[in-house]
């Protein structure tokens, strides 16, 4: 049997799991200082580079995306955001809803699932 790896482990939760060559993040949220969707959404989006890379995976391994928006209107923008991120050909299947988040002044946050490289 598989062991599971886990990678930034605190108290309450791991920012990262891998279990027979599948990456499953925690949900990503900002850790800059950006208010703004655009912002936000670049911060999560180069966590989830970092976070996917210490796994040994990256983007273009993405098996599974969810989104979730404090405000749906934000969809546009963030949109901007992760067309530009997102690796051409690559596309992963994505959901995007809107949710309360844990923190008000976070506009996003995503969860992400990847096979390792």
């Amino acid at each position: 049997m598989s062991a599971i790896q886990r990678h930034g482990v605190g108290a309450r939760l791991s920012e990262a799991a891998v279990f027979n060559g599948v990456v499953y993040l925690a949900g990503m949220v900002p850790e800059g200082g950006a208010s703004d969707i655009r912002g936000q959404t670049a911060d999560v989006l180069a966590q989830i580079d970092a976070q996917l890379a210490a796994c040994g995976s990256d983007k273009t391994r993405i098996l599974r995306t969810q989104i979730f928006l404090a405000d749906i209107t934000d969809i546009g923008a963030m949109n901007e955001v992760w067309d530009a991120w997102v690796a051409p050909g690559h596309a992963p299947p994505r959901a995007t809803v809107q949710a309360a988040l844990a923190d008000p002044a976070w506009r996003i946050e995503v969860v992400v699932t990847a096979a390792q490289a």
